[in-house]
């Protein structure tokens, strides 16, 4: 079967005007698949955001130390990073359908074995898997965001995905905490790996890698996403890894991807233990309070979304708009990091944490934007990549943090103290992220010279 020649649809292409006289309203297929994007987001942060809940829980029972949890933690961020970039490129290679089913199977198999542990060595290795299992996913759903959704309407779907990640992120600690009180942490591990192979079954069977192969996606639709005269060919061909490494723009961009992560992850891996040790709050209180932390991630998801379609329809000036969206969000992230030094409730302490994860996902639509401009058919390879150069800087932090709280616990410091300099730290980095976004220029590929996306 011959294909029409590959043309690479990009955040400036304009959909065609569409006649209403002359063919039916467009079909509405891309809600669906926007549908199922959302769902396994929700399921992947669940999944993903428990184990920090049930950290107190699972280093009394082996006796671990805090360096030893980080140990854990990071298993999962370096499969994560490994993993990502071959996982993007299959799906740019093979399409995205049949890679992002194996993806929920494997990491519902090892989400539920996790409370299958029996010490340190078994957490390692099993926590290693999940994140070879759930490395591709946010990669191969931008692909399809891309393909399914046209320009000044991709930021809306992708605030979406994010935004529906981030309820699963603000449910899972307090369902958690709820789930380890009266159930016990191995059976809460095992309840939330079930549902993924269900997801899986069911995406695999509904979905397809185009509209154009899709049955129930009419012309008027095709036309209205951009697609109606080109099916996108799959990326055959190879990286050209000596340009992209050469590239100012990939370092910057997982920079920043580092930043966010740092910011995020702190949240959920270590914000619950500061709470009970720290600020006397109970498993429960806890559980809620990291809720509302990531439920201000929430409602940032939305606002980004609607921020960068917003910027999309009024302006062709890509570079400026992008530095001042993408930077003024960690600036003001960074300045709520630094505040939280200077309240004295664990509720003020958790809005100051609220408010700086919601001006991170701000920012994420922006960064996912920037990344569709810079990677042309190497979407998901790339993307995973600059994901992937931020898992590293986390991995970095989060042993750091681990360190450094067991130090000042060590020589004598309270509990308040020790937890001080990693908020002022993770401050100083955002604010470094910044200053990062000042130097991207979306204008430049890291895969093909000068954007297609400004007509070059």
């Amino acid at each position: 079967m011959t294909h029409p020649p590959s043309v690479a649809i990009t955040e400036d292409s304009r959909p065609p005007e569409v006649s209403n006289n002359s063919i039916p309203a467009p079909t509405r297929v891309r809600y669906g698949v926007l549908a199922f994007l959302c769902t396994l987001a929700l399921l992947l942060y669940i999944d993903r955001v428990c184990i920090g809940q049930a950290a107190d829980s699972i280093e009394k029972e082996f006796g671990l130390s805090k360096s030893q949890m980080g140990w854990i933690f990071n298993a999962f961020t370096l499969a994560y990073c490994l993993f990502e970039v071959p996982t993007g490129h299959w799906g740019d290679r093979y399409g995205s359908r049949g890679v992002i089913a194996r993806i929920a199977i494997c990491w519902s198999i090892f989400t539920a074995l996790t409370g299958a542990a029996f010490g340190f060595g078994s957490l390692v290795a099993i926590r290693f898997l999940f994140g070879a299992g759930e490395a591709g996913a946010f990669p191969n759903t931008a692909r399809v965001v891309t393909r399914w959704f046209p320009p000044g309407h991709r930021g809306f779907a992708r605030g979406s995905v994010t935004f529906v990640s981030l309820i699963g992120a603000a449910v899972a600690p307090p369902l958690a905490a709820w789930l380890i009180q009266h159930v016990g942490w191995r059976e809460t591990f095992a309840t939330f790996g079930i549902a993924g192979v269900a997801w899986a079954a069911g995406f695999y069977w509904w979905f397809r890698d185009s509209p154009a192969e899709h049955s129930s996606v009419n012309a008027a639709e095709r036309a209205l996403i951009g697609v109606e005269a080109v099916l996108l060919e799959p990326a055959t061909d190879g990286i050209p890894w000596r340009r992209v490494l050469r590239s100012p723009n990939l370092w910057l961009m997982g920079a920043i991807m580092g930043v966010n992560g740092i910011l995020f992850y702190m949240q959920f891996q270590w914000y619950p233990t500061y709470l009970k040790e720290a600020r006397g709050q109970t498993e429960m209180s806890s559980g809620w309070l990291t809720g509302t932390v990531m439920a201000g991630g929430a409602i940032g998801c939305v606002a980004g979304g609607l921020l960068s379609d917003f910027v999309m329809r009024r302006t062709r000036e890509r570079k400026w708009t992008h530095r001042l969206c993408g930077g003024g969000a960690l600036l003001c992230a960074a300045l709520s990091m630094f505040a939280v030094n200077y309240v004295n409730s664990a509720v003020a302490v958790t809005l100051c944490n609220a408010s700086a994860l919601f001006f991170i996902q701000v920012s994420i639509p922006t960064w996912w934007s920037a990344v569709a401009h810079i990677s042309g058919r190497h979407g998901a390879a790339m993307w995973g990549l600059m994901n992937s150069l931020g898992g590293l800087a986390l991995m970095a932090t989060t042993s750091l943090v681990a360190r450094f709280v067991e130090h000042r616990h060590a020589t004598g410091h309270t509990p308040i103290e020790c937890w001080s300099g990693v908020f002022i730290g993770v401050a100083c980095a955002t604010a470094g992220g910044a200053i990062c976004w000042m130097l991207v220029d979306v204008n430049r590929s890291i895969v093909e010279g000068a954007c297609q996306a400004e007509g070059e």
